[in-house]
């Protein structure tokens, strides 16, 4: 039963112009909305902040619909059914799905997914057995093509995606390098099992760095973040080597031309094979995946970290701090 009429909101109020600031959004009350017609009230526990969703404030249409300045903020959810008017859902549910940043919302009780408490911690549901999970299961596994013995470099090695990619190479028993920002990160990659860490900001210059810890080249990088690390790995890749481009985050927030390197001359000599993704590609076979990840988790093989932030206010925080690499693992905002 909800026990107020009121709840908050996250609002975009300005397209942010480069780095978003806190004042780019704003934290506001509004009315609780009404349970719909066969439909759920939910309590929002936990929300996800993550890159992709810099594209979505940026003014424009990305690979999915913006959000509008004036709307309200909205990303992958976690939430408890406290009013239902579905038959399939029972109030005291778990539920998991896309939703606005907001304490209670309605949804449509054919748009989100029951969570099994008891399977995992319902945050696990925006996290390792979730998009990111995802992710990292089907754009390293069907693009990248790992075969035992082989070489991995994954950027952003030290976020929900880049630190489940890593984990699944080394099961499929592959050598791994990451690329993270900071000597704890490093540790961290290394306390996964990784074979390999590059720090991206004193670790220069990377050519070198990677070619060390890389004795028999790249075969497969996943690569999360682009810029002058992506230039440096090309140069290092095998023949036949595949790349699998999940975001190029070094570049979100600069609207500056960057040249850069021209990759044409590796992909063509290499015969290398680059793909971009989104893993939507894969949303019918997502249980199929779910179930592979939960499975290695359960046998101890995969971990993960989640970085928690307090409070919807904290939301605005939490989404900047991705670009700042203030998260480890899954970073996630707790109502």
């Amino acid at each position: 039963m909800i026990m107020t009429d009121q709840s908050r909101r996250v609002r975009l109020v300005a397209v942010p112009e480069g780095l978003p600031k806190e004042t780019d959004f704003l934290v506001e009350e509004h009315a609780a909305p009404e349970c719909p017609l066969d439909g759920l009230l939910v309590k929002t526990r936990y929300l996800s902040v993550d890159p992709y969703l810099r594209g979505r404030i940026a003014g424009k249409k990305t690979y999915v619909d913006p959000i509008p300045v004036g709307n309200v903020m909205e990303s992958g959810c976690v939430g408890e059914v406290v009013a239902s008017r579905n038959g399939e859902f029972r109030v005291g549910e778990m539920v998991a799905g896309l939703w606005a940043w907001q304490d209670y919302v309605g949804v449509d009780a054919g748009k989100v997914q029951r969570i099994d408490a008891a399977e995992a911690p319902v945050s696990t549901a925006l996290g390792i057995l979730g998009m990111p999970g995802m992710t990292a299961y089907f754009g390293f596994t069907e693009l990248c093509l790992p075969k035992a013995g082989e070489t991995l470099v994954v950027s952003g090695a030290a976020g929900a995606v880049g630190s489940a990619v890593g984990q699944i190479a080394k099961i499929l028993g592959c050598h791994v390098v990451g690329v993270a920002g900071t000597a704890e990160k490093v540790a961290y990659l290394k306390s996964l099992g990784f074979d390999g860490a590059v720090n991206y900001r004193t670790d220069k210059p990377y050519g070198e760095t990677l070619a060390a810890l890389c004795p028999n080249g790249i075969d497969c990088y996943f690569d999360n973040v682009g810029g002058e690390m992506t230039d440096a790995v090309l140069g290092l890749m095998n023949t036949r080597g595949r790349v699998a481009v999940c975001g190029q985050i070094a570049s979100y927030n600069d609207r500056k031309e960057d040249i850069g390197h021209r990759p044409y001359t590796d992909i063509l000599v290499k015969q290398l094979r680059v793909e971009g993704f989104i893993v939507s590609r894969w949303g019918a076979r997502f249980p199929e995946g779910r179930k592979q990840m939960a499975a290695w988790l359960k046998a101890g093989l995969l971990r993960y970290e989640e970085t928690v932030y307090k409070g919807l206010e904290s939301a605005p925080r939490a989404f900047i701090g991705l670009f700042a690499g203030e998260n480890t693992g899954k970073a996630l905002v707790e109502l």
